[in-house]
């Protein structure tokens, strides 16, 4: 094993997902670790890298926007009063090292790095577990702490000026399809009704797969969800939705999203029992 090797993520044997610790896209992109293609147990692809929609939206990760200022989503940023704006602003998630790494998952520790000085540590725990026989889930769990000497505040477009799009955080860029997904929640249908809200747990449904999203922590399950199903398919966990999120000196956020990848699609009933039976491992 080297430390430029992409880890496989397999269920009873079979692969579900690769891990790119070191991508090279345009620095405009926000170059960061990511896993993609993460696959439903039959093989059915479930996630998009560098989409022609969105070159920046790169499979399943973490993506702040706003950084004390650093863009570490890529693409443009939203300025107050200009709007998305290009500027020389983005940064880098940087691979350190894997503290762990099995068949079945890893914990690795990453760098945030901005205009020459390291911003946040991250501490990334990924585990992959099967469930049934057409369902596994996916835990993340990430933990960023300042390191840097001063104090830092995450934003989002949201925070910046910009109702609606409070993403940032945890994000699964699902594959786009010629129909729109379907998205649900256990009370609620549709992209209007299901963002923002703070769901117990949230599911996007494609042609013939299904992933259900929830929350496994009481910080985590804080936050609103980002939704888009029309323009593109993509859930995330918005880390700073109505204000932005300050982390001091040595402190350290830590949130934690377990996502049920299926095959077919499971009624409310099946998915919540399976979102239960993946939080509670």
């Amino acid at each position: 094993m080297t430390s430029h090797d992409s880890p496989v993520l397999r269920v009873a044997g079979r692969p579900v997902g690769r891990y790119v610790t070191r991508p090279e896209p345009p620095v405009r992109l926000s170059p960061r670790p990511y896993l993609h293609p993460v696959t439903t147990l039959a093989g059915t692809a479930v996630t998009e890298a560098a989409p022609a929609d969105h070159a920046h939206h790169l499979g399943v990760g973490v993506a702040v926007p706003d950084v004390e200022g650093h863009n570490f989503w890529g693409g443009r940023t939203f300025v107050r009063g200009r709007g998305p704006t290009e500027l020389d602003n983005h940064g880098t998630q940087r691979h350190a090292s894997f503290q762990l790494r099995d068949p079945d998952g890893f914990v690795e520790e990453l760098r945030w790095v901005a205009a020459g000085k390291e911003l946040l540590r991250e501490r990334r725990t990924v585990a992959a577990t099967g469930l049934t026989g057409t369902a596994w889930a996916l835990d993340f769990t990430f933990s960023l702490t300042n390191v840097s000497a001063g104090p830092l505040t995450l934003g989002s477009p949201a925070t910046n000026g910009r109702p609606g799009a409070a993403y940032g955080g945890f994000f699964w860029r699902a594959r786009k399809e010629d129909s729109v997904p379907d998205v649900y929640t256990a009370d609620r249908e549709g992209e209007a009704e299901v963002h923002g809200s703070r769901a117990d747990w949230i599911a996007l449904a494609g042609a013939g797969w299904t992933l259900v999203f929830a929350g496994a922590t009481e910080e985590t399950r804080r936050d609103p969800w980002f939704v888009r199903a029309t323009e593109y398919p993509g859930v995330g966990s918005s880390l700073a939705s109505a204000q932005r999120l300050p982390v001091e000196p040595g402190a350290t956020v830590v949130r934690r999203v377990v996502t049920v990848v299926a095959d077919g699609r499971p009624d409310r009933g099946e998915a919540a029992a399976l979102v239960g039976k993946a939080v509670s491992r």
